[in-house]
């Protein structure tokens, strides 16, 4: 495609699930420097959905898959991928990295990395310059400029009961084990398949680690806990839980906070 050109892409989605797109040009530097994102389809059964200014079921947010078993009430993305520094600083000094020697410092969680994971979603954008605003400090108030361009944070809030569903997408190169600590998870979806057989038989399960390899998605629910309180969810390589190996926490890792049932609103 030249520069400069516009292009109509179009496609027709025949099947519901947790999808992604990602740069198909030089793709093992483009999809390294961030041209990665999340797509996913939703059934048929969710154009009634309360959020889409319907009046489905109004007890669910909507479904996974075109099954009642895939019924929830919240839903997160938790998008994974990587940052190897010295790839950015080849770059920035027009020389070519060796990826052959790929070692990544960083894992991120939606562009961000813990503790900046549990901080607020960005705050739109400017109408004049269309730039993306950053988040504002909880505490203070004032916009955390350096997160003005990962406007999306990773912090999960839900009601004690209800059904949570996390989209995990694994756009890096390495392959992550994600826990979610204290709560079990049912994998319901895998590469946007429903886990069903041909004759009907529930192939979904049960676990508290999720295994992703690079380029794969799955669709998980859990059921939010009866006691409120906040639990981890984060990669259990624990060398992928620092920062560039500093000390201290870092990496793949955010909250789930379960709050008592009724506290918070439905989600939009």
């Amino acid at each position: 495609m030249p520069i400069n050109r516009d292009l109509t892409y179009f496609y027709r989605p025949r099947d519901p699930g947790t999808y992604m797109y990602h740069c198909h040009f030089e793709e093992t530097e483009h999809v390294h420097m961030g041209m990665t994102g999340p797509c996913f389809v939703t059934p048929l059964r969710n154009e009634g959905a309360t959020r889409l200014g319907g009046n489905l079921d109004a007890e669910y947010m909507g479904y996974v898959y075109d099954d009642d078993s895939t019924a929830y009430h919240r839903e997160y993305i938790m998008l994974l991928t990587e940052v190897w520094t010295a790839s950015h600083w080849s770059d920035s000094h027009i020389q070519l990295p060796e990826w052959s020697e790929y070692s990544p410092e960083f894992h991120l969680l939606n562009g961000r990395v813990w503790p900046d994971t549990i901080l607020p979603n960005g705050a739109g954008h400017n109408p004049a310059t269309h730039d993306l605003l950053p988040p504002n400090d909880p505490v203070t108030g004032a916009p955390i400029d350096r997160l003005q361009f990962q406007p999306v944070s990773s912090l999960v809030q839900c009601n004690a009961g209800e059904k949570v569903l996390f989209r995990i997408i694994n756009l890096g190169f390495e392959h992550q084990s994600m826990r979610l600590q204290g709560i079990k998870m049912r994998v319901v979806g895998k590469d946007a398949t429903f886990l069903r057989g041909r004759n009907g038989a529930d192939l979904s399960y049960e676990t508290n680690t999720v295994a992703i390899g690079p380029g794969e998605s799955m669709d998980v629910i859990f059921t939010a806990p009866d006691t409120p309180g906040t639990y981890l969810f984060y990669n259990r390589d624990y060398t992928r839980l620092n920062n560039g190996g500093g000390t201290g926490k870092g990496g793949q890792m955010t909250e789930v906070r379960v709050f008592p049932e009724g506290t918070l609103v439905p989600q939009t």
